[in-house]
């Protein structure tokens, strides 16, 4: 397994596994330890990224062969070995190779398709973008198959929000999509509804780590926080164009406070811009948007808002950015007034069906609860 021709080697036992009547070759293969021995040369640190990628090629082979041989790779601790790698692969190309066998081990696997599920959540935080990135476009399709959401699946692509990078954002956003179709969607705007305001308390852990007097320094150390906030206002944004209700039920949140207060800081310009947009939204469908956005920026700062949104972070001053940055707009007490009867609904979205009513009458009650 260290020798200089190994890469040789596994293209030659390809030729008998990829063969028209390669069945029996397969099962001597796998009789002499042939899958754990693949598996764990994806570990070895001796062995060179392109012969662990032609070991990769094999165990594609062999999971395509049917659900009982991808059950073997399972059942051998293969997921981990195959997530780890993914993670710590320096070539694009291999990560690639990698993705395709994930893909195959998710389909036409019952048994085990869970612990690749999870396998995928468990890559989210990994320091590798290209892993991140087919992280997520994988688990688009493994959320289809297996049908119900994990837990750890909201956090997890909340903090890939962080990324300096578009592509992995793209498909976060993606993903984030796709999962407000499911049980964890409260959770999910809750959670990016929050990402608008970065918590104190992680901003100052974040700060601890710098030196105090430098401001430069400050701000590399809060970008993180600021790429997600920018992330989030926009994928908020995108929720609410796609679906009139969750924009709806975002409201019940503070969504507006919360994108005001992102309007605001003048640290990002992107957080500004995207929540501007956003917000811009908001305030073009809910006439009681446009009544309490207008009373809290005052008419000079609401006509520069409403002539081009999109600029505003150009045109705003320090004092302006104050007073988004410490705006009290609550549109929910409104909301709670009208008591969400099915004529401010439809003078809003038109006729929705008992589903939605039921729906954002679940953030109804929370906003009590938490009043309470």
């Amino acid at each position: 397994m260290t020798g200089s021709r190994l890469d040789k080697l596994l293209r030659s036992i390809g030729i008998f596994l990829s063969a028209v009547s390669s069945n029996r070759y397969l099962v001597e293969f796998l009789e002499v330890g042939g899958a754990l021995t693949l598996l764990e040369i994806l570990a070895l640190k001796k062995i060179e990224e392109e012969d662990k990628k032609e070991s990769i090629k094999l165990l594609q082979v062999i999971a395509n062969s049917g659900r009982k041989y991808k059950e073997l790779i399972c059942e051998s601790y293969g997921v981990r070995s195959i997530a780890e790698f993914l993670a710590k692969s320096k070539s694009e190309e291999t990560q690639e190779e990698v993705q395709i066998l994930l893909d195959s081990l998710i389909h036409s696997n019952p048994k085990y398709q869970n612990q690749v599920y999870k396998g995928l959540i468990a890559l989210l935080p990994c320091a590798s973008p290209k892993a991140q990135q087919l992280s997520l476009q994988t688990l688009r399709t493994a959320q289809s198959i297996i049908g119900t959401t994990h837990p750890g699946i909201v956090d997890g692509v909340l903090k890939v929000l962080r990324t300096m990078h578009l592509e992995v954002q793209y498909e976060a956003i993606e993903l984030i999509k796709d999962l407000v179709n499911y049980d964890v969607c409260p959770a999910l705007l809750k959670g990016l509804v929050a990402l608008l305001r970065p918590s104190f308390e992680e901003t100052s852990k974040q700060q601890s780590q710098i030196v105090s007097d430098s401001s430069v320094l400050q701000l590399t150390a809060h970008l993180p926080l600021f790429l997600q906030q920018a992330a989030a206002a926009k994928a908020i944004g995108i929720l609410a164009r796609g679906n009139t209700s969750l924009a709806e039920e975002m409201l019940h949140l503070r969504v507006v406070h919360s994108l005001m207060a992102a309007m605001g800081n003048m640290d990002h310009s992107n957080s500004q811009r995207q929540a501007s947009l956003t917000l811009e939204y908001f305030v073009q469908l809910f006439p009681v948007v446009e009544e309490h956005v207008r009373r809290s920026m005052g008419e000079e700062l609401y006509k520069l808002f409403r002539s081009n949104a999109e600029d505003l972070y150009v045109k705003i001053d320090s004092i302006q950015a104050d007073i988004l940055a410490a705006n009290k707009v609550n549109v929910t007490k409104e909301l709670d007034l009208s008591g969400l009867s099915d004529s401010t609904m439809s003078f809003y979205f038109g006729h929705c069906n008992q589903g939605q009513v039921a729906y954002i009458t679940h953030f109804q009650k929370e906003a009590v609860e938490e009043k309470e």
